[in-house]
């Protein structure tokens, strides 16, 4: 059975996790995700742990498509001002993610604040310290596929061989956890995106978590021609699919409706606790 090591807390994988999206930006891609007083801040952790997230994921630099990343100072200060509080909030046995491409950010998240765990959108590719930081902080990585692909190439083709030559590099560095994010939307064409869905299961040679991030992006509403405030239904059934192809992690903006959908996806595979 997979597990990740969270600073002295152990995440087994014997059911699939739910990460829960906390944006404390003003510009994510879903304006109900966005959090930024104290309040909201607050009152979401609070939705999230209550409805059954097994990880929490801090994000305080918006990588929405077409935006500039706001400046590393800022991002600092507002993980300065939401850290506090999540941590009063959050038991020590659930993770705390920072989603961060900054290696200074995570070092100082994961000093300062306790944060458990990076998830690195970039792929080490934003900051070439990264993986040396995260070994030096011994804390779980999240490495996310964020490449221009050839569409001329099968999608999981061009994938697989360059996730086995960084996962080999981050065992190089001496970083012992790796969570495989296969990176939706970032750098996809449509038909890659769900490529990559259609052969989910592949990832399993690399022998490592894998998280898949669909909440409500774009490889839904604009297939459907919807509104990201609208593709929770879409949501729902390509989490579905993915549970089905063995993912371990749903990184999601609706809390209640990923729990379900995984205690459902569970019953059907007649795994123990779920047949009432």
């Amino acid at each position: 059975m997979l597990s990740i090591n969270c600073r002295g807390n152990l995440l087994t994988f014997d059911v699939p996790r739910i990460m829960g999206i906390l944006n404390v930006t003003t510009d994510s891609f879903f304006a109900e995700s966005r959090r930024f007083s104290e309040q909201d801040i607050a009152s979401h952790v609070q939705y999230m742990l209550e409805n059954g997230a097994d990880i929490i994921d801090v994000g305080a630099c918006s990588t929405r498509p077409d935006s500039k990343p706001v400046e590393e100072a800022e991002e600092v200060e507002r993980l300065k001002k939401s850290l506090p509080i999540i941590r009063r909030l959050v038991p020590e046995n659930i993770p705390i993610s920072v989603d961060t491409f900054r290696s200074g950010v995570a070092k100082m998240c994961v000093e300062k604040y306790g944060v458990t765990l990076v998830n690195d959108i970039s792929g080490g590719k934003a900051d070439k310290e990264m993986f040396r930081t995260v070994a030096q902080l011994n804390v779980p990585y999240v490495l996310t596929y964020n490449q221009a692909m050839d569409e001329k190439m099968p999608a999981m083709t061009q994938m697989l061989p360059e996730l086995a030559r960084q996962v080999a590099q981050l065992r190089e560095y001496g970083v012992n956890d790796v969570i495989i994010d296969p990176g939706f939307g970032f750098q996809k064409t449509l038909g890659q995106n769900y490529d990559v869905m259609n052969r989910l299961e592949l990832l399993h040679e690399l022998q490592c978590p894998l998280l898949v991030g669909i909440s409500r992006k774009s490889m839904i509403h604009k297939l459907l021609h919807i509104t990201p405030d609208q593709a929770l239904n879409g949501t729902t059934v390509l989490h579905t699919v993915a549970l089905q192809k063995g993912a371990h992690i749903l990184r999601v903006h609706d809390v209640r409706e990923a729990v379900e959908c995984v205690r459902i996806v569970e019953a059907l595979n007649g795994s123990p606790g779920n047949s009432n």
